[in-house]
């Protein structure tokens, strides 16, 4: 992540095949952040029912690659998620046998 006056903060995230944005955070975390939220709501379908998400400019640092992308802020998430709309930019890699996922 990288925070509004240009520090980046390592985190550990994980990818929602069902989430359909590019990100999910806490609201907490993205006002920490200093991400600027905008006016407007979104709502979606969530695995716990529909839910309304506050809507922030994110940007992150993937691969040594720089993405100003909406994020979706809620309340009492507990991971950082990334949605599948990643896989339209960036190329998944799973290698079972040494237990690891690459997106870059």
């Amino acid at each position: 992540m990288i925070a509004a006056d240009g520090d980046i903060i390592p985190v550990q995230a994980l990818l929602d095949t069902g989430f359909t944005g590019y990100l999910a955070i806490d609201n907490q975390d993205a006002l920490s952040l200093g991400w600027l939220r905008e006016s407007q709501t979104e709502d979606m379908q969530t695995a716990r029912g529909e839910a309304r998400f506050n809507l922030y400019q994110g940007n992150v640092l993937l691969d040594e690659e720089e993405f100003a992308i909406p994020a979706l802020g809620g309340d009492e998430l507990q991971d950082i998620l990334l949605g599948v709309r990643w896989l339209q930019i960036k190329r998944l890699v799973a290698d079972f046998s040494a237990g690891i996922l690459t997106l870059g």
